[in-house]
């Protein structure tokens, strides 16, 4: 994660059920679905404004942290969720292993 993004905080908006942080008044966040044992991610998206900056890589990763301090699962549904943990395959850990494309990370 770039240096920018380590003192922002990730919040659970739960009215629109994303994950989110902000920049300058720009948004990137990931929709999320949950049940008592799993997070399932279904769609990242940074505002324009934060194309190239590192938004949602940084969205991501602090969204797994969250994940991961709550004892949840994942279900990475989102293709750049998936992506993210494919090229950094210690996020594997809180993957659900019935997850249906597990093997393929």
């Amino acid at each position: 994660m770039k240096a920018e993004f380590e003192n922002i905080d990730l919040v659970k908006n739960e009215d629109k059920k994303r994950f989110e942080i902000e920049l300058n008044g720009h948004f990137a966040f990931i929709d999320y679905k949950e049940t008592s044992q799993q997070i399932a991610l279904i769609h990242t998206e940074a505002e324009p404004e934060l194309a190239g900056t590192g938004a949602a890589a940084a969205v991501v990763e602090k969204t797994l942290i969250y994940i991961e301090e709550s004892g949840k699962k994942l279900l990475p549904f989102c293709p750049y969720v998936f992506a993210f943990i494919k090229k950094n395959k210690d996020w594997k850990r809180i993957v659900d292993e019935r997850f249906e494309s597990y093997d393929r990370l």
